[in-house]
């Protein structure tokens, strides 16, 4: 057997939807002051976005994996091509009509960022089944990112009893399109800015009325919040790593503490080290321009969690 079908057979995540190109802004502070023109840094553009961030950081921490998403036939969907293919990902693409997903991201001087998401997908877009299920069938789990037509394979994923995690991101609770999302998954990521001080009440409802066994609010630089179907009421806080070098850019970050978690899991270690995991993965992402800085296996392994 070759090394590269070795390594397709090897499949522990599947990552689907959620690859596009940002394009990345310095500003001195946020929000910008309103003005006609300001001058800032060298505008950069680096190929990833959630799903592509997760594919990513998963494969440099040594996982197999497979990312399968719809990208445009234009100058983005060659960047994320080649950006993909750079990190070792096994990506399989179909072609969009509308074009690769782009982002626009503010980012300040203490790397806090700000994004405006180009969800261009229309919403008749759909991923055929013999395109994903043999993947499917070959993954130990899958990624889904929020993308429309991704919801439209929790049915096969249900069938073949494949665990499956998502992120919310910035979910306020209360908007529709999330919801099939937070309540079909085996494992829940979101912020915990989206809903603010309701955010506990979000995870308990999230643990209550679907089938999540573990729900992580991020909270950047004040950590993290898990709470487990059986581990009570209140979120369990998890502590902030401090990055190992100045923070740059906390694009990314988020999607760094998916991957660590799942690595984790994934590794059959316990959740609350799962989570550490994450912020481990979250707080190096910091360190990098446009979710450059992925850690590897020696870096997650030097982390006392």
């Amino acid at each position: 057997m070759s090394a590269q079908s070795t390594e397709r057979s090897a499949l522990d995540v599947l990552v689907v939807g959620g690859s596009g190109v940002d394009t990345v802004v310095r500003v001195g502070s946020l929000p910008v002051p309103p003005a006609d023109s300001v001058g800032v840094p060298p505008i950069r553009e680096w190929a990833g976005h959630t799903g592509g961030n997760v594919a990513l950081g998963c494969r440099a921490l040594g996982l197999g994996v497979t990312f399968l998403d719809f990208i445009g036939d234009d100058l983005a969907g060659g960047q994320v091509r080649e950006r993909l293919a750079d990190g070792g990902v096994d990506f399989e693409h179909l072609v969009s009509p509308t074009g690769t997903r782009r982002a626009v991201n503010l980012v300040d001087d203490t790397g806090r960022r700000m994004s405006f998401y180009d969800a261009r997908d229309p919403g008749d877009l759909r991923m055929p089944r013999d395109f994903y299920l043999p993947h499917l069938g070959r993954a130990r789990h899958v990624h889904l990112s929020i993308v429309h037509f991704a919801r439209f394979l929790y049915d096969d994923i249900a069938d073949l009893g494949v665990p499956v995690s998502t992120d919310l991101h910035d979910w306020d609770g209360v908007e529709d399109h999330h919801r099939d999302f937070a309540l079909r998954s085996d494992v829940v990521f979101l912020s915990a800015a989206g809903a603010g001080e309701r955010i506990a009440s979000v995870m308990r409802e999230i643990l209550r009325e679907g089938r999540a066994e573990a729900v992580v609010a991020t909270a950047g630089a004040g950590g993290s919040y898990l709470m487990t179907r059986d581990g009570g009421r209140t979120p369990r806080p998890i502590p902030a790593t401090v990055p190992p070098t100045p923070v740059v850019d906390s694009n990314g970050a988020g999607d760094a503490y998916v991957s660590g978690f799942l690595y984790g899991r994934l590794a059959g270690r316990r959740v609350e080290e799962c989570a550490r995991l994450g912020a481990v993965a979250g707080a190096y992402a910091c360190t990098g321009h446009g979710s450059s800085a992925l850690i590897g296996r020696e870096g997650l392994a030097s982390a006392q969690v």
